[in-house]
């Protein structure tokens, strides 16, 4: 396998020890009980076993056979390894995947009658067919098969991405992903590293680009408020925006303040000391707020947007009522729920002179390729906060669910030396 040189990442100094690699360190930042490292100049040789895919044609999952807490996910060396049925398909061997909120979101049900009618293709769709279900939506890992109308890839090479709710995930050897849902990952750091990315890129790409309608030129100079810096989409979404050339703003506790300001903010605001309404009150106004929180915690936000008649400045949120509503109403009641709700905060903006826009995750492959000369570029820096092992997933979800994350939490398959 190749060797890599000149990593950077930021790792928690615990998960630091346990890597089997050659670090040159950098810089040591502390939070509260814990210390970070700033790491440098790595060189890894990975591992690999996707020329010795098991002779019986199975792998290793984790799954649920129903919704539920952390108790439903069981672990299976006896699933069959996925077969690529769509020509643009690729069968990749999973070196790395993380942990998301949305993943123990999922394993609890959430958004499953919209999946479901997804796979069914129905608006009435009827539940359990979906199970044993593999969770996790990003990883790093090598492609092992493509299917016949795949262009971009082939096997052996190093990619990373994501797989779309409605299909099983990458907490597996094996997965199968799109041909536009991946790309080539970044070559300057590991497969671990790597997999804490895509989906909160995707999430943050498809929220500031596709739903806000902005670009790298149009936040340029720009100001820009984002809820909940310190967790997976608030570290992305920092390191982007400064990239792009944004001032940024962030809110976050007191113990996450160094590693957010190590990530470019310009202004933190510590939740745990300050009046969050007070302090923004007295700085000037955004042009841009990006909210992964929701209007219960942050509906006064609007406030501190500019005004304009042309309603330039935009309140992206990630935390909205779609899925649930159609988890309560079904798909063809919830979707009429949701347009209203939607109407109902488009209008309120509008009175306001902003423009407020609904963002949920969207697959891109495209945006992957850019987000990986960014991270080679060393203008972004994946940022974890725990790897686990394999066997460890149920942990890895409890982890997650208990919240405060510093960066992301990594899911390791394949062992890199």
């Amino acid at each position: 396998m190749q060797a890599q040189n000149n990593i950077s990442c930021f790792i928690r100094i615990d998960v630091y020890k346990s890597f089997r690699v050659n670090y040159s360190l950098l810089v040591f930042i502390k939070h509260g009980k814990d210390m970070y490292i700033l790491c440098s100049k790595m060189s890894t040789k990975v591992s690999s076993n996707v020329k010795n895919l098991n002779k019986k044609g199975t792998m290793r999952a984790w799954q649920i056979h129903q919704y539920g807490g952390n108790e439903e996910l069981t672990l299976s060396d006896s699933v069959t390894i996925p077969k690529i049925k769509d020509p643009k398909g690729i069968l990749i061997n999973v070196h790395a995947a993380s942990i998301n909120p949305i993943d123990c979101r999922m394993r609890a049900g959430y958004g499953s009658t919209a999946m479901n009618g997804i796979r069914q293709k129905t608006i009435f769709p009827t539940n359990g067919g979906e199970f044993p279900l593999i969770l996790g939506r990003d990883f790093s890992g090598e492609v092992v098969e493509t299917g016949r109308d795949v262009r971009k890839f082939q096997r052996g090479d190093e990619v990373w991405g994501t797989v779309f709710a409605s299909k099983q995930g990458c907490l597996a050897d094996y997965t199968i992903a799109q041909e536009h849902e991946i790309s080539l990952k970044p070559s300057m750091i590991t497969h671990t590293s790597a997999s804490s990315i895509p989906y909160v890129a995707c999430t943050v790409n498809a929220a500031l680009k596709e739903f806000g309608g902005l670009s790298e030129n149009s936040v340029k100079d720009k100001r820009i408020l984002i809820y909940g810096g310190s967790g997976g989409i608030g570290t992305f979404a920092i390191q982007l925006m400064k990239a792009f050339g944004a001032e940024v703003a962030t809110i976050c506790s007191t113990d996450a303040i160094e590693l957010v300001t190590s990530l470019g903010a310009d202004v933190v605001i510590d939740y745990t000391k300050q009046d969050v309404r007070q302090e923004l009150a007295n700085i000037e106004k955004f042009d841009i707020i990006l909210d992964s929180f929701g209007k219960e915690k942050t509906g006064y936000s609007m406030e501190f947007l500019k005004s304009s008649k042309c309603n330039d400045s935009k309140y992206i949120t990630l935390k909205h009522p779609f899925l649930q509503n159609i988890d309560d109403y079904g798909i063809p009641v919830g979707l009429l729920r949701s347009l209203s709700d939607a109407a109902i905060d488009i209008s309120l903006g509008l009175r306001k002179g902003i423009s407020h826009r609904w963002a949920i995750y969207l697959p891109t492959g495209k945006a992957l390729e850019r987000f990986a000369k960014l991270v080679d570029d060393d203008q972004i820096i994946p940022v974890i906060d725990k790897v686990f092992p394999f066997e460890d997933v149920p942990a890895a979800f409890e982890k997650v669910e208990q919240g405060h994350a510093r960066g992301k939490t990594v899911i390791q398959m394949v062992k890199e030396k």
